[in-house]
């Protein structure tokens, strides 16, 4: 399979070594794909609700998307420019839910529907209250449905940064490995944009400072 350095188009990451810049993280982005709709795997019973939130205000969504991402060091909702931000979150063809726990939100589903016949499984996470019982799958039996009810064909994407059962979760849900690229990005509890403790499971990078 081909390494590519992300944002170097086609060229591939030659073999060995690559310094990373201070104060970034590198990380593996694995992209995946389903092109047809697999038997539905069995769920639990979940305490919870799935609920469209159409044209949502981006205070809500970025709170959502902090609460069930940061400890995955998402970042990229939060860094978008406001303008950019409210233009994805009205468009029509991209379909927003929040899993919910009595008064509270626990989860994120983000599906996009802008590209001609396919579907990317854009954000797809749960709070640490709902991980570890079934939810995970049950959410997941809920994309695929409203995915394969439109389209024929869906990508998702996870790096080595998410939580360590994202990746095995997709492959035995069906999807397929197409591309891996490496990421390089400034580390965001150093620019302010998550708090220091974010993220316990990646050190902090290293900064100019300390090099």
């Amino acid at each position: 399979m081909t390494v590519l350095l992300s944002g170097s188009g086609t060229d591939p990451l030659a073999p060995g070594f690559h310094r990373v810049p201070p104060g970034h993280l590198a990380t593996t982005v694995t992209h995946l794909e389903m092109t047809g709709r697999p038997a539905p795997r069995p769920a639990p019973p979940v305490a919870a609700a799935l609920t469209p939130v159409p044209s949502p205000g981006t205070d809500w969504y970025r709170d959502l998307f902090r609460h069930v991402g940061a400890d995955w060091l998402w970042t990229s909702r939060l860094a978008m420019p406001q303008a950019e931000l409210t233009a994805i979150l009205g468009d029509p063809d991209v379909e927003i839910f929040a899993v919910r726990q009595g008064r509270r939100d626990e989860g994120l589903l983000e599906l996009d529907f802008r590209a001609e016949r396919a579907a990317e499984l854009a954000f797809f996470g749960l709070s640490s209250t709902l991980q570890g019982g079934g939810a995970g799958r049950w959410l997941m039996n809920h994309a695929l449905d409203r995915v394969f009810a439109r389209v024929d064909r869906v990508t998702v994407h996870t790096c080595t940064l998410d939580h360590p059962a994202a990746l095995p979760f997709y492959l035995r849900t069906g999807f397929r490995i197409v591309r891996q690229e490496v990421e390089i990005l400034a580390d965001p509890r150093l620019n302010g944009t998550l708090p220091a403790d974010a993220g316990p499971h990646v050190p902090l990078a290293v900064s100019a400072a300390a090099g």
